[in-house]
């Protein structure tokens, strides 16, 4: 295919998006008007569903597989920077030195970080009864963790937060959402349509179907994801160097190589003035 025929297809696919647009806009309800067709189509079938909030409603419910896709999305992004931001054979880590961090921020960095995981886990676990959900209240969760970088040192966030159980909880979560859609699927229904459990009392935890389970799902992996994305940035800020910088000791790579071969030819040469030595003494000895 040609060039010219590629931009003649861009040309005639965006036209015929526009002329789409368009139409849709023609058709929308005047603005500041009190007709909004599609806004009470939602919150009936929130309120049918016993879900209080109807933006999760229609998130994980209504629209379940758009969120399959931006859940997707955010997956593939995080594997592709993992594979783009690892180790190659020609870095090395540096254990970085402590930072010195001023009281004042140390002391409320870890007074403020417990605070904050559990104002993400609260946003998370009431998504579907009060404002925010499970992208908010990861996203929250995930970067309080990262208050411990602030407060004391990247050793000590490394320790909070090894990686691997991160990875995996990542797809779990994943594999969690499709598996609750997969589910209805087989017991008859749409994929992932709400019809598993019961809708429960409205405006409580037990409420709103499968959709506490689909925004935990996701809860836990924004949460997982972001952990996994910063850790790959910051290793490479923070640890990772290649093998000619500076590895935070003063040293390079390559001097501490050169060091080492100095040291090594020092050895070399005080053992052959010493077995030098010990020859002269044994001819005086001898000549004596």
């Amino acid at each position: 295919m040609s060039s010219r025929v590629r931009r003649w297809l861009v040309a005639l696919g965006g036209a015929g998006l526009a002329a789409l647009l368009a139409a849709a806009c023609l058709r929308l309800p005047g603005f500041g008007g009190d007709r909004h067709p599609y806004g009470d189509r939602a919150v009936g079938a929130a309120l049918s569903r016993h879900t209080a909030n109807t933006v999760s409603s229609v998130t994980f419910d209504q629209r379940g597989f758009d969120t399959l896709g931006e859940m997707s999305i955010l997956f593939a992004a995080v594997l592709g920077s993992v594979v783009l931001l690892r180790q190659t054979r020609d870095e090395h880590r540096a254990r970085p030195e402590p930072a010195a961090v001023s009281r004042p921020v140390r002391r409320y960095a870890l007074l403020v970080l417990p605070v904050a995981l559990l104002t993400g886990l609260y946003v998370i676990a009431h998504g579907q009864v009060s404002p925010g959900g499970g992208f908010q209240g990861g996203v929250v969760a995930a970067t309080a963790l990262h208050l411990l970088y602030l407060g004391a040192d990247y050793r000590a966030l490394e320790r909070l937060r090894p990686l691997a159980p991160y990875e995996a909880a990542d797809a779990l979560a994943a594999s969690s959402y499709l598996v609750t859609g997969l589910a209805a699927l087989l017991a008859g229904s749409a994929f992932l349509a709400n019809t598993l459990l019961p809708y429960g009392t409205f405006n409580t935890l037990a409420s709103a179907g499968t959709v506490p389970l689909l925004n935990a799902a996701i809860g836990m992996e924004v949460a997982c994801a972001v952990v996994v994305l910063l850790a790959g940035f910051l290793d490479q800020a923070v640890e990772i160097v290649d093998e000619g910088e500076n590895d935070g000791s003063g040293r390079t790579g390559g001097t501490a190589a050169n060091d080492g071969n100095a040291a090594n030819d020092g050895n070399a040469a005080n053992d052959g003035i010493a077995a030098d030595g010990g020859d002269h003494d044994d001819s005086g000895k001898r000549g004596k």
